[in-house]
């Protein structure tokens, strides 16, 4: 079942209380840890891969403006970061699960399904990001739907008054928001 009360859990499958409390926790160290991170040049968002055993196999940042790489999403430099320790490109054999600050742009999700996680928790969905921040999350018709078919679980909304302060703070602060330039029709 998929779930889209504003103050519900957003996911397209039911959560026990121990994922959820295990969820709450990490998202909640990623949080913790963000404005460090910030602070450092990198962009608003964490994201983390963890095995089954609740051991991580790694974390990172958005790097988008620090590297000047678009693509260097949080999620898609964790997911890089766990296939160089791994070493694959095949993540799907050992049962990991992302943890992301934010809800992934669509850009994130490819990355994601093509990378083998069998399960994605985030904390601020994009329409709160999107709002606060100005940046465009792209066109996401289903996908979590189109996750469950692929054997993905989606968990989401975790947390998101922690995560909405934060690119609140981002904002203020007068960090880069990047964006390409572009006429929308």
């Amino acid at each position: 079942m998929i779930h889209k009360k504003s103050d519900a859990i957003i996911a397209n499958k039911k959560i026990n209380a121990a994922e959820l409390a295990r969820a709450q926790e990490i998202i909640t160290g990623l949080y913790d840890q963000l404005p460090k991170y910030i602070a450092r040049g990198y962009g608003p968002f964490l994201a983390a891969v963890y095995d089954e055993n609740g051991c991580m196999v790694s974390r990172a940042a958005n790097t988008v403006t620090r590297d000047q790489c678009s693509h260097n999403h949080a999620e898609i430099n964790a997911i890089r970061k766990a296939e160089k320790r791994l070493k694959t490109y095949d993540l799907s054999p050992y049962n990991l699960s992302l943890y992301i600050t934010a809800e992934p742009c669509i850009m994130c999700l490819g990355g994601i399904m093509w990378s083998g996680i069998r399960a994605v928790y985030f904390g601020t969905p994009s329409r709160v990001a999107e709002r606060i921040t100005g940046f465009d999350e792209g066109f996401k018709p289903n996908w979590l739907t189109e996750f469950k078919k692929r054997g993905i679980t989606v968990y989401g909304n975790i947390e998101p008054e922690m995560g909405k302060k934060i690119l609140q703070d981002y904002v203020r602060d007068k960090h880069i928001i990047y964006k390409p330039k572009r006429n929308m029709l």
